[in-house]
């Protein structure tokens, strides 16, 4: 949620801003107005509630003094008072619920950094990595072997079955056996040991409250990509950002234990409301899928920091695994509602022929830290809220795609990176199922 006192200290400077992303003047100026309204409101019922504990006071003393009509009448005044004060908080309240109603659709100011644009095809490419580049190698070429997409060379092999998953729960729910179950848990277990050291590892619930939803900013804006359970009250989680946010959610942090780095590997949910007939083949779109989240409550001067370890840590997976990717700074238009900044990887997947999205990493400032009211002490016994950093390191499907395809070997086999064999035994090979 935006800083209300920064548009009351700098709305041309809010206002511009929150322009970059398509909010409207006449939203923010709505808002300027419901907040000069909720505190002409609230002084209103305050005054009113410290003249009914002036007159029950009054009360009191004449009820002492054996004045009874004193006492009657300062009683009716202090009934009268009473009522008006329950109205001027009942007004309060519902001015507060339309402030509030509004600045919850309302997405974090973008940082300077972050390039104008409508939409994902104005985000910028800031480089590429690929095996060899250091030394001086091209971009890679791929053989034709290599140019067979994910969803036939995991039928071939018999390691994903798509077929099966549709029976069981639907389309665009994926069902892997064998090795490419294997390798599915391989790659959350290569990502969770490569960051053990610096990163507590969490196991938190698949399912959240609303409230949870909420503080990430996932609610309500994006309610049509979630899985709900109504009956109570709870949601599937679309990733593990949403519980890591909210495990402080209402605690006061001790600053000395700045950067707290946790890491989870979940299933993440996702409807992809607006992906009918879009990307659907295969792994390309799905609505379950596994991934490690890395994600850092830190202090504001540690931002730059936190935001740049998950950044190298992703990275450093895509690297163990010979990967080619690029990182895309989002624009504008396709920056998610409650970023900053972000940067996304993308991996490609030479079987479709495609850069594939694999990760955002991804800077809050406080956005997400004011809606769980996560804080720390400052020096002078003041509190300050702490600025939320998170990435995947990897969402796993796309990343279990560009693997098969890019280790595909000409009599059909794959042969998996070196970095995989601790997790097959020592065995680097899969072959079709006999």
């Amino acid at each position: 949620m935006i800083d209300l006192a920064q548009l009351r200290r700098e709305p041309d400077v809010v206002k511009s801003a929150l322009a970059r992303r398509g909010v409207s003047s006449s939203t923010m100026d709505e808002i300027e107005l419901l907040d000069v309204e909720h505190r002409r409101l609230l002084q209103e019922a305050e005054a009113l509630r410290a003249q009914v504990k002036e007159l029950s006071r009054r009360v009191g003393d004449a009820r002492r003094a054996k004045d009874t009509v004193t006492a009657e009448e300062l009683t009716e005044k202090s009934r009268v008072v009473g009522d008006e004060e329950r109205a001027a908080s009942e007004a309060t309240d519902a001015v507060a619920l339309k402030l509030r109603s509004l600045l919850l659709m309302i997405p974090n100011l973008p940082d300077s950094r972050v390039p104008d644009g409508a939409d994902e095809n104005d985000n910028v490419e800031l480089r590429r990595w690929w095996v060899g580049m250091h030394e001086g190698a091209p971009f890679p070429t791929y053989e034709e072997h290599q140019r067979v997409p994910h969803w036939e060379i995991g039928t071939e092999l018999g390691i994903l079955d798509m077929e099966s998953g549709a029976k069981i729960a639907g389309s665009m729910f994926p069902l892997f056996r064998g090795a490419g179950s294997k390798l599915l848990r391989a790659l959350s277990s290569l990502s969770l040991d490569k960051n053990a050291g610096e990163y507590e590892e969490i196991r938190p619930p698949t399912f959240a409250l609303t409230e949870t939803m909420m503080s990430t900013g996932h609610l309500p804006k994006s309610a049509d990509d979630m899985y709900s359970i109504e009956r109570d009250g709870l949601w599937a989680i679309p990733t593990a950002e949403v519980p890591l946010t909210s495990l402080r959610r209402g605690d006061i942090l001790d600053p000395a234990t700045l950067p707290l780095r946790l890491c989870a590997a979940t299933a993440c949910f996702r409807r992809e409301a607006g992906a009918a007939g879009k990307d659907t083949r295969g792994l390309l779109r799905v609505h379950e899928f596994d991934k490690v989240e890395l994600f850092a409550y830190c202090l504001p001067e540690q931002s730059d920091e936190a935001f740049n370890d998950v950044l190298q840590r992703a990275e450093a997976v895509l690297q163990a695994l010979g990967l080619t990717y690029q990182l895309l700074e989002l624009c504008t238009g396709d920056l998610g509602t409650a970023s900053a900044y972000t940067i996304d990887l993308n991996v490609y997947s030479p079987g479709v022929d495609r850069w594939l999205e694999v990760s955002s990493v991804s800077w809050f400032r406080d956005f997400q830290a004011r809606r769980a009211n996560v804080r720390y002490r400052a020096p002078d016994g003041s509190t300050a809220l702490v600025h939320t950093v998170n990435g995947s390191a990897l969402g796993w499907v796309r990343i279990w795609a560009a693997v098969v395809e890019t280790y595909r070997q000409a009599d059909g086999s794959i042969t998996l990176p070196q970095a995989l064999a601790p997790y097959f035994g020592g065995e680097r090979t899969i072959r079709a199922r006999s």
